[in-house]
């Protein structure tokens, strides 16, 4: 009985020395870096906050008043606001670990059917804007099918999508464009998100209202909701989520479907950026949402990330290309130095995620 009663309380003793060692490794301090790096882990949207800031305030300091004032920042807003709102879709499909190519096709097409519909078929333009919306939500819902039920990848999907689109586009509305004089007389709520408001100098359009009421609300969404919970569980780990009891094909329908809404609706607001209906508008629209997105710390690889981070790296862009027009530099130096932050955005996505492994 000695030796036992020796015995249990070596191994007592050897519990107690290995719990003592490990309160000592947790209670280490970490470094600056390591918690600058926890830091971003935990609020994504710093990164771009802090560029956008220095970026205001050295263009601000080159240029003085003619960059700081009501109208020049609000014309930024102006610039990026049909950008802003189909960033919003691309978001939502990125977070969970997708993308989107078709988010400008189908911006595209439901401009189109806004006004073809108005000017071809003679419908009014109340009913034929919910048309646009309806096109651009069910080419959304055909991604969502078959990403999440086909278990197609999202890259092929939407390339193929964006392909079929562009061509619907271009034979449906044989590459003709519909005059703004036209517009502005027959059908002017077409051109309603065009529309601006003066504030002490400072002007707005409604589509820059659309913009921020968007990402407010898709920001309370993912932050507050069930729904945007499971969309940042299905980015992280689907399989996970899936055992947790998240219906994953039924929220990435919802998100593709919602993307394609969103996009019907940037559709509806550029028409009143440009004034027209114009099949060749908007080309380049799904690059310039993925660089505001991958800009603004959402991760590609999904399950990260804030809404706000992507208006930040839409202003961030608009703000270069503003501020070095202003300056008189030629245009390609934009085009490289949005370049660099996207490659910088993409090794310190990585670099923070480091903190999860």
């Amino acid at each position: 009985m000695s030796e036992q009663t020796t015995t249990r309380q070596d191994f007592e003793k050897g519990l107690e020395g290995s719990s003592t060692k490990v309160a000592s490794f947790d209670s280490h301090n970490r470094g600056l870096l390591s918690r600058i790096q926890h830091a971003l882990h935990s609020a994504p949207a710093g990164v771009p906050l802090i560029v956008l800031s220095a970026s205001i305030i050295i263009f601000g300091l080159i240029l003085g008043d003619k960059f700081f004032t009501p109208f020049s920042l609000t014309l930024i807003l102006q610039q990026v606001a049909v950008i802003g709102i189909v960033g919003v879709a691309q978001t939502l499909v990125v977070l969970t670990a997708g993308i989107d190519l078709s988010v400008g096709a189908i911006m595209v097409l439901s401009s189109v059917v806004m006004g073809q519909f108005t000017f071809r078929y003679g419908l009014p333009a109340e009913l034929a804007v919910l048309c646009g919306l309806a096109v651009g939500a069910f080419c959304g819902f055909i991604n969502g099918v078959l990403v999440a039920i086909m278990r197609l990848p999202p890259f092929i999907v939407t390339l193929g999508m964006w392909q079929i689109v562009l061509a619907s586009n271009f034979l449906y509305s044989a590459n003709e464009t519909i005059r703004s004089q036209d517009i502005s007389t027959q059908a002017p709520i077409l051109q309603f998100f065009g529309e601006k408001i003066n504030i002490g100098g400072a002007v707005f359009t409604y589509g820059v209202i659309l913009m921020i009421l968007l990402v407010l609300l898709f920001h309370y969404l993912l932050n507050h909701t069930a729904w945007g919970r499971h969309v940042y569980a299905i980015g992280d780990d689907p399989d996970a989520a899936e055992l947790a009891g998240v219906r994953v094909s039924r929220i990435r329908i919802s998100v593709y479907t919602l993307a394609g809404l969103i996009c019907a609706l940037a559709g509806w607001t550029l028409i009143g950026r440009i004034g027209s209906v114009s099949p060749t508008a908007g080309q380049f629209a799904n690059i310039e949402s993925i660089t505001a997105v991958v800009i603004g710390g959402i991760s590609l690889f999904g399950g990260r990330g804030s809404i706000l981070g992507m208006i930040f790296g839409a202003l961030i862009v608009g703000v270069f290309s503003l501020g070095l027009r202003l300056i008189g530099t030629d245009p390609q130096w934009t085009y490289l130095l949005i370049g660099a932050l996207i490659i910088a955005a993409v090794a310190i996505d990585q670099w923070i995620r480091k903190v999860a492994s």
